[in-house]
This record gives structure tokens, sequence and C-alpha cells, in this order.
């Protein structure tokens, strides 16, 4: 049995990109992650130690954004990488990350980067 845990829309404002002039103003990132794992456990015992902790998903996802890169991919792997090991129930872990205001011609909402991945449990 599989269940989710899905963070919705997490604003974090950071300094992300390419150019000289996004590490300096930087701007909002928006995250959307979802997490599989067998949760049901949880159902009966009521223990936060028999589920997935969004509140430290959450703090990873805070942590990851603090680190200046260049590239969205490269965030979303420090994600995928930092999740699998502090959950390792984790079977599965789709990340999509969006900059709201990319220096490129055009009006837009922003631009994302969406990854998922399998992971196969030992």
């Amino acid at each position: 049995m599989t269940s989710k845990i899905i963070l919705e829309n997490l604003k974090i404002y950071a300094f992300h990109g390419v150019l000289p002039e996004e590490k300096i103003i930087g701007t909002t990132f928006i995250l959307n992650v979802e997490v599989h794992a067998d949760l049901w456990k949880a159902t009966e015992t009521d223990d936060l130690q028999d589920t997935i902790n969004y509140a430290a998903v959450n703090d990873i996802l805070h942590a990851e954004m603090s680190i200046p890169s260049q590239l969205l991919e490269h965030i979303i792997g420090r994600i995928f990488k930092k999740l699998q090991v502090s959950f390792p129930q984790i079977t599965f872990i789709k990340i999509k990350l969006t900059k709201t205001n990319p220096p490129m011609r055009g009006e837009m909402d922003g631009v994302s980067i969406e990854m998922a991945k399998e992971i196969h449990t030992k």
C-alpha cells in the first residue's frame, strides 16, 4: 500500500540562477513536492515515528533552497538525495520547482523543472 505526502506551492525567496544579478536580487521560487511511502501504520498508532514528518521535509526544502545554485536541476538533485537519506522508507519522489520571475522576454507565471524518481528499497 502506498500513501502520499504532498507539500503544495511552498514559496521560498532564494538566489539561484546563471546570471550574476539573479544571485544578488533573487526571486520567489515555488516548490511542489510529493513523496510516497507506506504510512498505514500511523493510522493505527497515532505515532509520528510511523510516518514521515512533513515539517522535517519542509526544513530540508528550506535548507537546500538556501544554497545558491545555477541550475534548478541541481537544486532538485540535492533535495532528492537529502530526502532519500533522511527518510529511507520513501519509494517515490516528485519535485516541481518554479522560478517565478525568470530573466526572459515575455509575460509568464514562471518557468518550472519537474523531476520524478522511483526509489527501489533494499
